[in-house]
Parts: structure tokens; C-alpha cells; sequence
């Protein structure tokens, strides 16, 4: 496919898509140094991999400085040929400001060019979700909220005590996704869908590994947000060659392509279509299948 059609990108990080420039200005003006490398790398693991937030987060504290990653977000989408964008974030861990401000300033920088997605993390006390459910509530720029990161063995909260904040947003008709069975097993998949009735789950390559559950997100329209870069660089996949997509679009379930961290996997809406092509199974009836898949399951309110 030699040009692609506008594009849907609904898994991208504010913190992990900063652009260069961006991150060697506010870098400077912070006075650190840069790490190098800065980003995933294949097999890295992904306890590894969120670890290169540690040092974007320290950048991104003040409200100024969200509002300005989130406009540069939108403009570098809007290069990309995409049309269908959302941007997730942790406000959490954006000290500079109450929370709400730092929402706020989210929504000042995109002005209207996407939708946010308010994200509690694994292992957080279920409040903080349920505290992004309260400000979203007043705020319709906020489409959706989810749970991201990874569990971690000293965990006090699991999955499924974020059921309260899930089911608050489902009430309020906001969008729901979660990253689940990103290397981990499809029971994690199961409880995001059954417990807190996930429309959207991000990664998921182990849902193959229950048939039953695969017919589940078929007949419950649940979408599958890919992130193929990603998934290899974290060791969630072994290889590309090994990525589900072509066999989840077999099989009928809705997928969609993102990026997930555009600086961190140093890709772009453009460069993860075109990967995905290359794929095995993969053909231009699937990718645009992908591609229209991704337009239907933007979150709206």
C-alpha cells in the first residue's frame, strides 16, 4: 500500500511520545542530563521499560509543560495523516499541580483535536481511579479511563478491586480499556473483560490462549488496541513474525493499531501500518479491517 488513509491511534502515552527537541529543550531548562539510550529496545522486559518514564515524567511536572507535549501530540498526528487520536496519561504523577489542573491543561493543549484517557496504574489504591472518574465527570474532552502499567508481586491492590471506579465510568458513559495480557496470561485479559466490562484492552497478545474468551470479545465487540513495536521491544512478543494480529483478524476479533510511545519506540502511526502490512497473514484487506476497526471503537461521549 503505497499511501494509507487517515488513521486511527487510540493507545499513545503522553510521557512516552515527547518529541526530541521537546525533551532536549525541557531537559535543559530543568537542568538534567539526557540518558542514553533513551527508549525500548528489543527483549528489554517490561518492568525495564517503564523505568524510561522516570526520567519524561521528571519533565513533564507543570501544567505548562503537559499542555505543551499535548499540542505537540496532536500536531505530530495530524502530520501522520491521523484521525482518529487519543492520548493517555497518569495525572497522579504530574506533582506540579492537583490533578485536576493538570487534566485541565491536557485539554487546553489537544483543543479538541483528541480525546484523553485518564489512566490509575497497577498496584495504586482503587481511589486514585475513581477520583479520575470524578473529574472526568465535568470534563467531556475525557472520553475514557484505564488501568496500565503491570502488576507487580508486592502489589495491596489487584485487578479486580478497581471494579468500583469501572463501574462508576460505565454509568457515566465513559470509555473503558485496560492493558492486559501485555506477556501475561489471558485469565488477566478474562477479569478485565468480566469484572470490569472493558470495551477495550491494550495489548492482550495472550487472548489466542483461551478460545472461549476469544469468542467473548468477538460477541462483546471488544477491540483489541495492537501496539506491535512495543510488544517486541517489552518481550511481550518473541519476535514480529510471532504478533497475533493477523490471526486475531482471522478469527474475527476488532483490532487496532497504535504506537503506544512514539519517542520511547521511536515510531509513528505512518511506520506501524506499514509494519503491520509486513506481517505474516497480513494483506491490505486486513489492514484496512485494522484501520476501520480502530475509526469504530474511538471512545465518544
Amino acid at each position: 500500500m503505497d499511501s494509507l488513509p487517515g488513521l486511527p491511534d487510540l493507545h499513545r502515552h503522553l510521557d512516552g511520545s515527547l518529541r526530541p527537541a521537546t525533551v532536549k529543550a525541557l531537559a535543559s531548562a530543568h537542568g538534567l542530563e539526557i540518558p542514553e539510550p533513551l527508549g525500548f529496545f528489543a527483549g528489554m522486559g517490561l518492568r525495564a521499560a517503564l523505568a524510561c518514564f522516570d526520567f519524561t515524567l521528571a519533565l513533564l511536572q507543570q501544567p505548562e509543560e503537559v499542555r505543551r507535549v499535548a499540542a505537540e501530540i496532536c500536531e505530530d498526528a495530524q502530520a501522520e495523516g491521523v484521525t482518529s487520536l487519543e492520548i493517555r496519561f497518569a495525572p497522579q504523577l504530574h506533582r506540579g499541580a492537583p490533578a485536576p489542573e493538570i487534566v485541565d491543561a491536557a485539554i487546553d493543549g489537544v483543543a479538541g483535536r483528541a480525546g484523553l484517557i485518564l489512566c490509575g496504574l497497577y498496584g495504586e489504591p482503587p481511589t486514585v481511579l475513581e477520583g479520575h472518574v470524578a473529574v472526568a465527570a465535568s470534563r467531556p474532552q475525557v472520553v475514557g479511563i484505564d488501568l496500565a502499567g503491570g502488576p507487580g508481586s508486592g502489589d495491596d491492590w489487584s485487578l479486580a478491586d478497581y471494579q468500583t471506579a469501572y463501574q462508576q465510568a460505565r454509568e457515566m458513559g465513559l470509555g473503558r480499556t485496560v492493558h492486559a495480557g501485555e506477556g501475561r496470561p489471558a485469565a488477566e485479559i478474562r477479569q478485565a473483560v468480566e469484572l470490569l466490562h472493558a470495551q477495550r484492552i491494550g495489548h492482550g497478545v495472550s487472548l489466542l490462549d483461551d478460545p472461549e474468551l476469544v469468542a467473548q470479545v468477538c460477541e462483546r465487540g471488544i477491540t483489541i488496541e495492537a501496539c506491535l513495536s512495543s510488544n517486541l521491544q517489552t518481550g511481550a512478543i518473541s519476535s514480529l513474525a510471532a504478533h497475533p494480529i493477523a490471526a486475531w483478524l482471522e478469527r474475527g476479533v476488532s483490532v487496532c493499531i497504535n504506537t503506544d510511545n512514539t519517542l520511547f519506540s521511536r515510531v509513528d502511526a505512518v511506520s506501524e501500518h506499514r509494519l503491520a502490512l509486513q506481517l505474516p497473514g497480513m494483506d491490505d484487506v486486513r489492514l484496512a479491517q485494522a484501520i476501520a476497526c480502530g475509526h469504530a471503537a474511538l471512545f465518544r461521549r
